[in-house]
């Protein structure tokens, strides 16, 4: 199977609505869960609130407005994307209601009262600019279970730098956008979750600290981050560069980090570079490791 095959499932199976499905699984169990015993009744009335207002109303309308205006299931032309972002507000406020209304778990709710927020923020950022709506989309429920399960919620963030090769190898995003699209969706579902917490007096036990939080999330960014500075600057070893400051960087999460918060680093940073391995020269990062 070539490279475009695999970028093409990839970039598929991470659309917001279809990715959404398995990790909102995961997050409704573990919420679900009451002194590591499933509370069935609670999931089963979780799940589907959660699959209807963030993957099955979301998914209609992007195929139903792409078979409208004639264009790819990805809505490739920003302009074109409005209708669907507005859609989707109003699909994940609609489901804050009805789990406000079903007196449903104070996370869930938050989360989707993030997703709509968030969702918003993605829409004013379109006007201008066509910022990743894949990687906002995987960013927003891994940042929520990392807010749940710590190292184990941020390790399913391996799948960033990969979403990002697919994204740009099939020329549906610049780099740079792909890139900050889990950015912000990392970072506005953390802040946003402690925020709306304080607000509106909707106590949540148990979730890993704001602070931690954000070691997580920066553990995630850095290395792809890095990686997209080097591929638009002029530095002519470029490789060079960026070795020394993964290793830099590798020593001061070492010397200050919890272990949990470098494991993650590391395991973001291999994954970056393998896919990077992988994509070959179609891809800007495997140039900038392999500039001399």
């Amino acid at each position: 199977m070539n490279k475009v095959k695999i970028a093409k499932i990839v970039s598929t199976m991470t659309q917001p609505p279809i990715i959404c499905m398995p990790l909102f699984l995961i997050i409704n169990y573990v919420i679900s869960c009451e002194n590591g015993v499933l509370n069935v009744n609670k999931f089963i009335v979780c799940e589907p609130i959660s699959l209807v207002f963030t993957s099955i109303l979301p998914m209609a309308i992007i195929l139903l407005w792409a078979k409208i205006i004639n264009t790819d299931n990805d809505i490739s032309i920003r302009q074109d994307r409005y209708v669907p972002l507005v859609v989707g507000i109003v699909s994940y406020f609609i489901g804050v209601l009805v789990s406000l209304f079903l007196n449903l778990d104070n996370f869930l709710i938050l989360l989707l009262l993030c997703y709509s927020v968030n969702t918003g923020v993605v829409l004013l950022i379109t006007t201008k600019w066509k910022i990743s709506v894949h990687t906002t989309g995987i960013s927003g429920p891994i940042a929520a279970l990392i807010l749940l399960l710590g190292p184990a919620g941020a390790a399913i963030a391996l799948i960033y730098p990969i979403v990002i090769w697919s994204r740009v190898l099939l020329k549906k995003h610049t780099l740079a956008q792909a890139i900050c699209g889990g950015v912000q969706g990392f970072f506005l579902t953390v802040l946003e979750m402690y925020l709306f917490m304080n607000i509106f007096n909707m106590p949540i036990y148990g979730m890993v600290s704001l602070e931690m939080s954000i070691l997580y999330i920066l553990a995630i960014i850095i290395t792809p981050v890095i990686l997209g500075i080097l591929s638009y600057s002029s530095i002519a070893k470029k490789s060079i560069a960026f070795y020394i400051s993964t290793l830099i960087i590798l020593i001061g999460f070492v010397l200050i980090m919890p272990l949990e918060v470098t494991a993650i680093y590391v395991l973001i940073s291999v994954t970056s570079i393998l896919i990077s391995s992988y994509a070959g020269e179609d891809f800007v990062w495997f140039r900038v490791l392999k500039s001399s």
